[in-house]
């Protein structure tokens, strides 16, 4: 069942509100306490905290382009896709609670690592990585995990949260 605009707005604007303000303190701890050098170690340092800058896209894809591109294809066209993607949202027919969730995730993951862009000449801050040994992810920020957990809910959420239907 789709939602009307008034419970979109009542879902969306809180989630994206707290989800973003998380993802920006998180970001200016980064700064403050990580970004002269030191380094955590948790649970047989399958997790690390550290200091990074990432001018690509996830994980530092697109790290290697000049500035110019990286300007337009990671703040520019990413500002255009999120504005969109918020329009589809609040608009879109057959938007049920599961799916607002999970692109209303997508959405402040993106907005929250656009400002960062907006704020820190074209770079984002990033702090966590995990892994076991040599076997590790790229070092990624709170706002990735929202746009992970957004993505694998958009995917996997209808058919672990179906609706019950009415006899």
């Amino acid at each position: 069942m789709s939602l009307t605009l008034k419970t979109r707005l009542k879902i969306l604007l809180p989630l994206m509100g707290i989800a973003i303000l998380i993802d920006q303190l998180s970001k200016v701890w980064a700064v403050s306490y990580l970004k002269s050098g030191p380094r955590f170690s948790y649970l047989f340092d399958s997790i690390r905290i550290l200091y990074a800058e990432n001018h690509g896209a996830f994980l530092g894809l697109g790290n290697s382009l000049s500035p110019n591109v990286r300007f337009w294809i990671f703040t520019a066209l990413v500002g255009v896709f999120l504005t969109a993607l918020l329009v589809y949202v609040l608009i879109g027919k057959e938007i049920d609670r599961i799916i607002l969730i999970s692109l209303t995730l997508v959405l402040a993951g993106g907005f929250s690592n656009f400002i960062d862009r907006a704020m820190n000449n074209g770079g984002v801050v990033d702090f966590i990585n995990m892994g076991i040994g040599t076997l590790r992810t790229g070092i990624f920020n709170i706002a990735d995990v929202y746009i992970m957990i957004g993505a694998g809910l958009m995917i996997l959420g209808p058919y672990v949260f179906k609706e019950q239907t009415r006899a």
